[in-house]
């Protein structure tokens, strides 16, 4: 059996969903122009692993249970919203100080930044209620019963690395020193900016 065309129908609705902007592009944006390149590929690293826990409940079947639990879902709402307000409040109290190069950091410094770089990028889709959703429509209504697990785990090792790719690729782009400067020259402004972004998506979240 040749499970290209749902393979193929997967793939075009996961590009579609990875390129509307959401939390994940607001998250991936703040870090890539605030802190650079290195911390802005973290984030996006921890994108790509969020859509793993997004594949692994689907395959055992608790997207199912999350479906048939508005309460569990609801929490899940909540808890979502929580975390994106809280990151809209950290950037509306930042300061034009706080931000700097990766090249003016300490090696430790860097290193527990990009732990928290990719922590973010994680917590942020995996909680995605809006993810949530897609994948549960996603291997309710594309993905057969017939499919064997292996053949849809690897759909969702494609779409972990497929989101991972895109977002280092936007990493690449936002992080070249002409738009970093250009962002950075407005210096606090631009993280109030992201803060205010991510308060109302995470408003959106709550209406969901």
């Amino acid at each position: 059996m040749s499970y290209w065309p749902e393979f193929a129908a997967i793939a075009i609705a996961h590009f579609f969903a990875v390129a509307s902007p959401g939390p994940d592009f607001a998250v991936v944006l703040k870090h890539s122009v605030s802190y650079g390149r290195t911390n802005g590929l973290a984030t996006s690293a921890g994108v790509g692993a969020g859509i793993l826990v997004h594949i692994i409940y689907c395959l055992l079947g608790v997207a199912l249970l999350i479906s048939q639990a508005p309460t569990l879902f609801m929490v899940l709402k909540y808890l979502a919203a929580i975390y994106l307000g809280y990151l809209g409040v950290q950037a509306l109290r930042s300061k034009a100080a706080a931000v700097e190069s990766e090249q003016a950091q300490p090696q430790l410094d860097l290193q527990q930044n990009l732990l928290v770089a990719f922590r973010r990028g994680f917590l942020t889709n995996a909680l995605n209620p809006k993810a949530t959703l897609f994948f549960l429509s996603l291997f309710t209504l594309v993905v057969s019963v017939q499919t064997p697990k292996m053949v849809q785990l690897g759909y969702g090792l494609y779409m972990a690395l497929a989101t991972w790719a895109w977002f280092s690729l936007l990493t690449l782009l936002l992080s070249k020193q002409q738009v970093r400067g250009f962002f950075n020259a407005k210096g606090f402004w631009f993280d109030r900016a992201i803060g205010v972004v991510l308060i109302v998506l995470a408003i959106q979240v709550v209406l969901l």
